[in-house]
Protein backbone atom coordinates (compact mmCIF):
# COMPACT_ATOMS: atom_id res chain seq x y z
CA UNK A 1 0.00 0.00 0.00
CA UNK A 2 1.58 3.19 -1.11
CA UNK A 3 1.51 5.68 2.24
CA UNK A 4 2.72 9.64 1.91
CA UNK A 5 3.45 11.77 5.34
CA UNK A 6 4.25 15.21 5.09
CA UNK A 7 5.32 17.00 7.81
CA UNK A 8 6.89 20.75 8.53
CA UNK A 9 3.83 23.03 8.31
CA UNK A 10 3.01 25.29 10.74
CA UNK A 11 2.87 29.42 11.69
CA UNK A 12 5.46 31.91 10.54
CA UNK A 13 5.52 35.22 9.94
CA UNK A 14 4.97 36.79 6.44
CA UNK A 15 8.80 36.55 4.88
CA UNK A 16 9.38 33.67 6.87
CA UNK A 17 9.99 30.03 5.75
CA UNK A 18 8.77 26.75 6.18
CA UNK A 19 10.32 23.04 4.86
CA UNK A 20 8.06 20.44 4.42
CA UNK A 21 8.55 16.84 4.06
CA UNK A 22 6.56 14.11 2.40
CA UNK A 23 8.27 10.86 3.50
CA UNK A 24 6.91 6.95 1.15
CA UNK A 25 6.83 4.19 3.42
CA UNK A 26 7.64 1.13 1.73
CA UNK A 27 8.69 2.46 -1.89
CA UNK A 28 10.92 4.89 -3.61
CA UNK A 29 9.97 7.59 -5.97
CA UNK A 30 11.92 6.22 -8.83
CA UNK A 31 9.88 5.74 -11.28
CA UNK A 32 6.57 8.34 -10.16
CA UNK A 33 6.31 12.06 -10.17
CA UNK A 34 5.83 13.41 -6.70
CA UNK A 35 4.13 16.85 -7.17
CA UNK A 36 2.95 19.50 -3.92
CA UNK A 37 -0.30 20.83 -4.27
CA UNK A 38 -1.83 23.29 -1.63
CA UNK A 39 -6.11 23.98 -0.92
CA UNK A 40 -6.71 27.20 0.69
CA UNK A 41 -10.54 27.71 2.35
CA UNK A 42 -12.93 27.92 0.02
CA UNK A 43 -10.05 27.37 -3.11
CA UNK A 44 -9.34 24.52 -5.82
CA UNK A 45 -6.90 22.67 -4.99
CA UNK A 46 -3.33 23.86 -6.71
CA UNK A 47 -0.79 22.43 -8.38
CA UNK A 48 2.37 24.54 -7.46
CA UNK A 49 5.56 22.02 -7.88
CA UNK A 50 6.49 18.56 -8.80
CA UNK A 51 9.55 16.42 -9.50
CA UNK A 52 10.42 12.90 -11.58
CA UNK A 53 11.56 10.56 -9.19
CA UNK A 54 13.43 9.54 -12.60
CA UNK A 55 14.82 11.88 -13.66
CA UNK A 56 15.00 14.60 -11.62
CA UNK A 57 13.37 17.23 -13.57
CA UNK A 58 11.31 19.85 -11.76
CA UNK A 59 8.41 22.45 -12.53
CA UNK A 60 6.90 25.22 -10.41
CA UNK A 61 3.84 27.19 -10.85
CA UNK A 62 4.11 30.85 -11.70
CA UNK A 63 2.44 31.35 -7.80
CA UNK A 64 5.83 30.12 -6.42
CA UNK A 65 8.14 30.36 -8.76
CA UNK A 66 11.45 31.55 -7.13
CA UNK A 67 10.12 31.09 -3.90
CA UNK A 68 9.88 27.53 -3.26
CA UNK A 69 12.68 24.63 -4.05
CA UNK A 70 11.53 21.02 -4.49
CA UNK A 71 14.06 18.06 -3.94
CA UNK A 72 14.05 14.80 -3.23
CA UNK A 73 16.20 12.93 -0.37
CA UNK A 74 17.09 10.01 1.73
CA UNK A 75 17.12 7.20 -1.08
CA UNK A 76 14.22 8.90 -3.04
CA UNK A 77 12.03 8.28 -0.43
CA UNK A 78 11.68 11.44 0.75
CA UNK A 79 10.75 14.84 -1.18
CA UNK A 80 11.04 18.35 0.27
CA UNK A 81 9.59 21.42 -0.60
CA UNK A 82 11.92 24.45 0.77
CA UNK A 83 9.66 27.64 1.15
CA UNK A 84 10.93 30.84 1.38
CA UNK A 85 9.55 34.86 1.20
CA UNK A 86 6.38 33.34 2.37
CA UNK A 87 3.36 35.52 2.70
CA UNK A 88 -0.33 35.28 3.41
CA UNK A 89 -1.22 34.40 0.18
CA UNK A 90 0.51 31.16 1.11
CA UNK A 91 -1.64 29.73 3.48
CA UNK A 92 -3.28 26.58 2.86
CA UNK A 93 -2.87 23.18 4.08
CA UNK A 94 -0.06 21.79 1.62
CA UNK A 95 -0.61 17.78 0.74
CA UNK A 96 2.10 15.83 -1.16
CA UNK A 97 0.93 12.97 -3.77
CA UNK A 98 2.20 10.70 -6.56
CA UNK A 99 2.04 10.04 -9.83
CA UNK A 100 3.01 7.43 -12.51
CA UNK A 101 2.47 9.89 -15.21
CA UNK A 102 4.80 13.19 -15.80
CA UNK A 103 2.63 15.93 -17.53
CA UNK A 104 2.82 18.99 -15.27
CA UNK A 105 2.01 21.53 -18.09
CA UNK A 106 -1.50 20.00 -18.42
CA UNK A 107 -4.14 21.90 -16.40
CA UNK A 108 -3.25 22.01 -12.40
CA UNK A 109 -0.08 20.43 -13.23
CA UNK A 110 -1.91 17.03 -14.36
CA UNK A 111 -4.10 16.72 -10.99
CA UNK A 112 -6.11 14.29 -12.20
CA UNK A 113 -2.89 11.66 -12.69
CA UNK A 114 -1.99 11.71 -9.09
CA UNK A 115 -3.67 9.08 -7.05
CA UNK A 116 -2.12 8.49 -4.52
CA UNK A 117 -2.15 11.42 -1.44
CA UNK A 118 -1.05 12.13 2.15
CA UNK A 119 -3.35 13.70 4.57
CA UNK A 120 -1.77 17.18 4.48
CA UNK A 121 0.00 19.73 6.39
CA UNK A 122 -1.17 23.07 7.70
CA UNK A 123 0.79 25.74 6.56
CA UNK A 124 -0.49 29.33 7.90
CA UNK A 125 1.28 32.38 7.57
CA UNK A 126 0.61 35.70 9.23
CA UNK A 127 0.87 38.86 8.11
Amino acid sequence: EVQLAESGGGVVQSGGSLRLSCAASGFSFDDLAIGWFRQAPGKEREGISCINGGNGATWYADSVKGRFTISSGNANTAVYLQMNGLTPEDTAVYYCATSTLWYPTSRNMGIAYYTSWGQGTQVTVSS
